[in-house]
C-alpha cells in the first residue's frame, strides 16, 4: 500500500468514526413513538344521575339517547369518562363541584370568554343546555375515586350523537370525541381531544343529504 493510500484511508477514518458515533447516540437517544390508547368502552353499570349530580350539581341530568364512553383521553393511562348532559346554569355551579366550564367550539372561532359565551342562545330551543361531561380519572379507582379530580363541562358543541375513538395528530395518537349533528339537510362531523392543557375543537366538514 502506498504512502496516498494509507493516508486517504486515515482521513476517511477520522470523518467516518465520529459521524458513525454521532449516528449511533441519536439512535439510542430517539424514543419510540408512544402506543396508541386502547379503544374506548361503555361504563358497566352505566352512569345515572346520582353520579352526574355528585360530581357537577343537581342543575344537570344525564342527554337521553347518548353514549356513555370510558377512556383515556389525556394519555396519563387512567380512565376518564365523557358523559352528555343538560345543565341549566353551569357557570353558577363550577366552584362549588370544582369543574372547569370551557368552550372549545367558540374558542375556536377566537371567542374564548366562557362569561360571554356561555349566553350564547341554540338556534334549536330543543339543544338548550346540552353539554359534554367530561371527568379525567385519578387513581387505580379513576373516574369512580372519591379523590378529587380535573372536570370538564364544555358548552355550545355541536352534537346529536358521539362516540370515542382513536385520532391521528401529528406526533401522536390520542382518543378524540367524535361528534355528530344533524340538521334540516345537512350533517355536520367534528372533534373535540385533549391537547395536553385544554379541549381543542376542530370541524371534520358538513355534508349535504
Amino acid at each position: 500500500m502506498s504512502y496516498s493510500q494509507a493516508n486517504s484511508i486515515r482521513i476517511l477514518a477520522v470523518v467516518l468514526v465520529p459521524a458513525l458515533m454521532l449516528a449511533s447516540a441519536f439512535a439510542a437517544d430517539k424514543k419510540p413513538a408512544p402506543l396508541p390508547p386502547a379503544h374506548a368502552q361503555s361504563p358497566v353499570p352505566a352512569i345515572t344521575n346520582d353520579y352526574v349530580h355528585k360530581e357537577f350539581g343537581d342543575n344537570c341530568s344525564l342527554l337521553p339517547g347518548v353514549g356513555q364512553f370510558v377512556g383515556d383521553l389525556d394519555g396519563d393511562g387512567v380512565d376518564d369518562l365523557v358523559l352528555a348532559a343538560r345543565c341549566k346554569n353551569p357557570m353558577a355551579d363550577q366552584g362549588e363541584y370544582g369543574f372547569r366550564v370551557s368552550d372549545p367550539f367558540d374558542s375556536d372561532f377566537g371567542y374564548g370568554n366562557v362569561k360571554v359565551t356561555s349566553g350564547f342562545i341554540t338556534e334549536d330551543p330543543d339543544r338548550k343546555g346540552e353539554v359534554l361531561l367530561i371527568v379525567h380519572g385519578v387513581g387505580p379507582e379513576a373516574w369512580r375515586s372519591d379523590k378529587e379530580k380535573p372536570k370538564f363541562l364544555l358548552i355550545n358543541l355541536p352534537f346529536t350523537a358521539l362516540t370515542v375513538k382513536r385520532l391521528a395528530l401529528r406526533k401522536r395518537t390520542v382518543l378524540g370525541i367524535y361528534m355528530e349533528q344533524e340538521g334540516e339537510g345537512e350533517q355536520m362531523s367534528s372533534v373535540v381531544f385533549w391537547d395536553g392543557k385544554k379541549y381543542r375543537y376542530q370541524s371534520l366538514g358538513s355534508a349535504m343529504e
